[in-house]
């Protein structure tokens, strides 16, 4: 099939801003094709979304240029933002280019703006413009703002978007929602910026990694935590950012641009006081979930408490008002894997299997002083139970043919954890700073695993069958810490770093294994493992490092940089099998080992770097020295092995103007052999598949080339984002099947060349919003993943190219706050081959419709419906292909919006699946796991917050220069 993007051929301009219909129809007929039920969902899509849209108000434009009074020069970035007079209500923003010429054009029923002009450093300036079709300003002179004069008080403007350097900053007031919306509702209005329905964010392509309130952490990295948690009445500032390392922030580097954060500022009348919410519901099928949290904010101090439980696969920190209750497919809010776990930062929940019950206790803190200290930290108890049935059908690749494994598996198991962490950072002079960074966890598991499976020949005939129990039980312990001390030398760069880790872990395990193997044919054979296996595995890891930075002028530096690390690892593996003669378990000295292994590394480098305004780069290289040592008491066998490898990383960003970036990086990584793949110590978990370490294996080397190009045009408020990355790996470790005649394998490691995966693609946004009468977003894109798998089965060289190619269309059009319509479609083909003329290559497509929408009308009525379909179009016989996924809930506020009381309907046709295709070298399989079904559920969501401090900021605009036209 040829996938014609012609949706990408967008025409926009002043008089015909999109054209909607194009956009939506161009993909209708091939998606028809696929399912009636898509079809009648995409046609409902198209009609409402155009008889909403189809309203209008009168278009205005207004240009002119803005510069300095004392010389006529440009002023690049300045911004210009349109409000009514009335009641200073936004109707619409730009800034301005590097000649200092704008544009600023909207849609609305008012006849007269005020005009307001802002420029860091200057004083703001307002006119009031007869709005017209076309009105031109000419030059707009702005005076620099000298001092600041002492006993006056200086009233914020809401000026809606700032540009600071490296911050981008915009005022949360200045953008429209609906009274009790989230932090996450006003990014989403914010131009430049996504949220997936996952919570994850992104702004002009580039991921949101962290999310910070007044600077601090809070609860945890995990961006969600506060996006869904925090109301956006308490906060004034959005600030996005580079992200940055601990060294860049504190010696004024940039970030390498990767990754972006959010900084929070709360407002100055909601800084002292306590905000809290309740929740519980109760539903079907005894589907529960309660969760509360409690925040205390006193100036720089936070204080915060939370608690949960639920049986819906949900962490339960989010508060959104119609879709908290609503659970996951495979999971739901914080971050969450394709097989059903999920966590949020540093805390999991569940196996990664099938359906979790979970509950958890939290408390974190966090204050700070300026050039003083900053500190936080937090601590969570979590218990989680998991349950999963799996249905697995493999064709296993052979160099003559193929044979097919059927497995059924069972799955119980509980998790008990114990997390702590925290932060101190101190300013011990304006110089020097000492940050110590402690981290504690203490986890407890068991489980209990029954799995049945059969293998067959390519004519049907049944060639061998297992059956197994595996009961586990285990205990991990880890403690890490770092403490950092960063000194600099002078003020114009010179500084010095120096840093130790420390990573200790124990791993106890209990695990017993009952199986019975039996081989048929012209020699059969019957096989019974009862098995006792104890593992007591100790890892110390050490490491020690120290930097040096020598500027060589005002834009150039050199980088002096030496690190040396140590990792002891002890395991006892100790493994008895039931003897039937004497009725005990019996040592196996075979299958048992008990081993110390050592490593140690010295790493010198250097580095070139700059960090000039339009291009910075950082050029490095470093020697990595390895020595391996490894000693079996038991095998009593012994290895060792040294490698020296010279690598090189670089970083190069250059900026093309105020919007547009480009990125290239390159780097390359050592990876060091793990332990089971060295120890030559049998594993016979699995009796079809015998697993053997191999000590000769050396190191691989991934070589990484990563390109970036992003701009957003803030005066048209379109996006565009390129991204390509590929990964070379070089002696990648790989494992090595030899297969016998009775489809048993015995797999090992080898190291190979020839492997390699990447991925790249775009996207484009626009924003179209037309005084506070409606906003579109509008997104296109594609992703694009390529792949090369290279191993080896019964002496042969298996390769298999895999390339899958996804492009989307996704909506979000918001009317008045009184309804909000989010479609998006995503359509991916997938295509593998292999290098064997007796292997069939695989061909699949797969489809996914979303069609979300969210209506706030009438008054204290939220009524909310998020429908998905997907399918897939090569799973084999007896697994799901396609379901429409459906939740509808519908909310009730109360007392002036301190509670909801909601209704709601989870997979409401029944039809949830956890069904997946995947390939390999030698493989091609299908998955089909435990989904959470159908339930309906009613809940209650009470809030309570108590601010108090300064109170709000005078709304009076004295100071102000007015011109009237």
């Amino acid at each position: 099939m040829i996938y014609r993007a012609n949706y990408l051929k967008v025409t926009l301009n002043r008089k015909r801003p999109f054209d909607l219909y194009h956009i939506l129809s161009v993909n209708f007929t091939s998606i028809q094709k696929t399912n009636c039920h898509l079809k009648k969902i995409y046609t409902t899509l198209i009609l409402t979304t155009l008889s909403i849209i189809s309203l209008s108000a009168q278009d205005f434009l207004v240009k002119g240029k803005v510069v300095d009074d004392a010389n006529d020069s440009p002023l690049e970035g300045a911004t210009i933002y349109a409000e009514s007079i009335q009641d200073s209500t936004l109707i619409t923003y730009t800034i301005t280019d590097q000649n200092g010429v704008f544009e600023l054009e909207g849609r609305t029923s008012l006849k007269k703006a005020r005009v307001n002009f802002s420029y860091t450093g200057f004083k703001s300036k307002s006119v009031e413009v007869e709005l017209k079709p076309s009105v031109d300003l000419r030059n707009i002179t702005m005076e620099e703002q000298v001092q600041q004069l002492t006993g006056v008080d200086v009233v914020a403007e809401r000026v809606p978007i700032t540009i600071k350097q490296d911050t981008l900053e915009f005022n949360s007031d200045s953008f429209k929602t609906r009274p009790d919306a989230t932090v996450e509702d006003v990014l989403k209005q914010l131009p430049g910026v996504e949220v997936d329905t996952d919570g994850t964010i992104t702004v002009n392509g580039k991921e949101v990694n962290q999310v910070l309130v007044n600077g601090q952490v809070f609860f945890s990295t995990d961006p969600t935590v506060a996006t869904k948690s925090l109301s956006k009445d308490l906060i004034s500032k959005i600030q996005i950012t580079d992200t940055k390392t601990r060294e860049e922030e504190f010696v004024g580097d940039q970030g390498n641009g990767e990754n972006k954060t959010i900084n929070l500022t709360l407002k100055e009348d909601k800084n002292k006081g306590y905000m809290g919410r309740l929740a519980g519901g109760y539903g079907t099928d005894d589907r529960y979930q309660a969760n509360g949290l409690l925040n205390y904010f006193n100036d720089t101090k936070r204080l915060s408490l939370l608690g949960s439980s639920n049986n819906i696969n949900n962490s339960g920190f989010s508060y959104d008002e119609i879709y908290e209750m609503v659970g996951n497919a495979r999971g739901g809010g914080g971050s969450f894997n394709s097989n059903g776990s999920f966590s949020y930062g540093n805390l999991s929940f569940g196996f990664g299997q099938g359906i979790t019950t979970s509950s958890t206790l939290g408390i974190s803190y966090a204050d700070q002083e300026k050039d003083k200290y900053r500190i936080d930290g937090n601590y969570f108890y979590s218990y989680s139970d998991s349950y999963n049935d799996e249905k697995i059908s493999r064709e296993n690749i052979l160099p003559t043919g193929s044979f097919f494994t059927d497995t059924e598996t069972s799955f119980v198991g509980t998790t008990n954890s114990n997390q702590g962490r925290s932060n101190l950072e101190f300013d011990v002079n304006k110089t020097t700073r000492i940050t110590v960074r402690p981290n504690i966890t203490v986890n407890r598991t068991n489980s209990s695993d029954a799995e049945y499976t059969v293998s067959t020949d390519e004519d049907g005939n049944l060639i061998n069958e297992n059956t197994s129990i595996n009961t586990s039980d285990g205990m991990q312990r880890n403690f890490d810490n770092r403490v950092e001390i960063m000194k600099k030398l002078d003020t114009v760069g010179k500084y010095v770093r120096v840093y130790f880790d420390n990573n200790n872990r124990l791993n106890t395990t209990e695990s017993a294994l009952n199986s019975e193997r039996n081989v048929f044919g012209d020699d059969p054979s019957t096989q019974i493992l009862d098995q006792r296996t104890s593992i007591d595995n100790k890892n110390d890891s050490y490491e020690l490092g120290v930097s040096y930075r020598q500027p060589l002028n005002k834009d150039f530096y050199m980088d002096f940089r030496y690190s040396y690390s140590n990792n002891k690892q002890q395991n006892q593996r100790t493994v008895t099998n039931f003897d039937e003669v004497s009725g005990e378990y019996v040592f196996n000295s075979t299958l048992s080992s008990e081993f110390d292994f050592e490593t140690q590394k010295h790493i010198p480098g250097i580095a070139l770097g700059s960090n000039g305004k339009k291009l910075r780069f950082n050029l490095s290289a470093r020697y990595e020295q390895v020595g391996l040592d490894n000693q079996d008491l038991i095998q009593n066998t012994s290895f060792s092995n040294d490698f020296s490898k010279l690598l090189f990383n670089s970083t190069i960003n250059y900026t093309l103007g105020k919007n547009k970036n480009l990125g290239i990086y390159y780097n390359t990584n050592l990876n060091v052999p793990s332990v089971n793949q060295l120890q030559p110590v049998p594993n016979v978990n699995n009796p079809l598949n015998i697993i053997v370490g191999n000590p000769n294996l050396g190191p691989e080397i991934t070589h990484r080339v990563n390109l970036n190009y992003n701009n957003y045009n803030w005066q048209e408020r379109t996006g565009l984002f390129l991204y390509a990355n590929m990964n070379f790996q070089k002696d990648r470790i790989v494992p090595i099947t030899t297969t016998d005649e009775n489809f048993i394998r015995t797999t090992t490691y080898q190291n190979v060349d020839g492997n390699y995966n990447g991925w790249m693609g775009f996207s484009y946004s626009k924003q179209i919003k037309r005084d506070s009468l409606y906003t579109v977003k509008i997104n296109l894109g594609t992703g694009a993943n390529i792949s090369k798998q290279v191993g080896f089965t019964n002496g042969s060289r298996l390769e298999a190219k895999n390339l899958s190619i996804s492009p989307r269309v996704g909506f979000l059009f918001n009317y008045k706050e009184k309804i909000e319509i989010e479609p998006s479609y995503t359509y991916g083909i997938n295509a593998t081959r292999y290098n064997l003329d007796n292997v069939e290559n695989v061909d699949f497509t797969t489809h996914n419709l979303s069609f979300r929408t969210t209506t706030y009308w009438p008054e204290n009525v939220v009524f909310g419906n998020d429908i998905r379909y997907s399918y897939n179009g090569n799973l084999g016989e007896g697994f799901d292909k396609d379901a429409i996924f459906w939740n509808m809930s519908l909310g009730v506020q109360l007392f002036k919006k301190k509670a909801t009381l909601k209704f709601l309907a989870y997979d409401l046709l029944n039809q949830n699946i956890n069904s997946r295709r995947t390939t390999g070298q030698d493989f091609v399989q299908d998955f089909q796991g435990t989904a959470l079904k159908r339930y309906f559920m009613g809940s209650l969501t009470i809030k309570f917050d108590s601010f108090g401090g300064k109170g709000a900021p005078n709304q009076n605009r004295g100071g102000r220069r007015f011109i009237r036209l």
